[in-house]
C-alpha cells in the first residue's frame, strides 16, 4: 500500500493522500491529489516525483547524475544536504509504520477501511511527536 505524505519542519504530518495499491507510481499518487500548498512554500521531493511542479512553490529535489558524468561539488553538496533532510522524513515514515497493522499484510477489504487505518497511524505519529517534540529539520538553502 502507498500513501503521499505532506510533513512540516517540525516533522508533523499535515497531509496525507488516499491510499493505493504498491505498484503506482508516486507521481500518478501526486497528480491526483489536491495538495494545500501557499504560495511561497518549498517541497522537498525525491526524484520519484521528477515532473511534479505546483504553481508558486518552490521544488527542492536532488540532482540527478548525468550518465556518464559526474556531478559538480556544489551539486554534491546540495544533495548531501537535501539528503539529509529527506532522512529525516524516512523516520516520520517509520515512526507511523511503528503500528504494524500499516506494514503488515492487512486482510481488511471493507471500502475505506485501508485509508481509516493510515489515518489513524498518521494521528498517533503526530501525537507521540507534540507529546515528545524531535528535533525540527533544519533549513537549509
Amino acid at each position: 500500500m502507498k500513501n503521499v505524505l505532506l510533513v512540516n519542519a517540525l516533522l508533523i504530518i499535515l497531509f496525507l493522500s488516499d491510499t493505493y495499491g504498491g505498484r503506482t507510481h508516486d507521481k500518478p499518487i501526486a497528480d491526483a491529489t489536491p495538495y494545500p500548498l501557499p504560495a511561497g512554500s518549498r517541497l522537498l521531493q525525491d526524484l520519484g516525483f521528477l515532473a511534479f511542479t505546483l504553481p508558486e512553490v518552490v521544488i527542492l529535489m536532488p540532482t540527478k547524475k548525468p550518465r556518464g558524468q559526474e556531478l559538480t561539488q556544489e551539486q554534491e553538496l546540495t544533495n548531501q544536504a537535501l539528503n539529509q533532510r529527506r532522512l529525516r522524513i524516512e523516520h516520520v515514515n517509520s515512526s507511523v509504520k511503528r503500528c504494524r497493522i500499516v506494514k503488515d499484510r492487512m486482510r481488511l477489504w471493507k471500502q475505506g477501511v485501508r485509508d481509516l487505518v493510515m489515518e489513524l497511524c498518521r494521528a498517533l505519529h503526530n501525537f507521540r511527536v507534540r507529546l515528545t517534540p524531535w528535533q525540527p529539520m533544519v533549513e537549509s538553502g
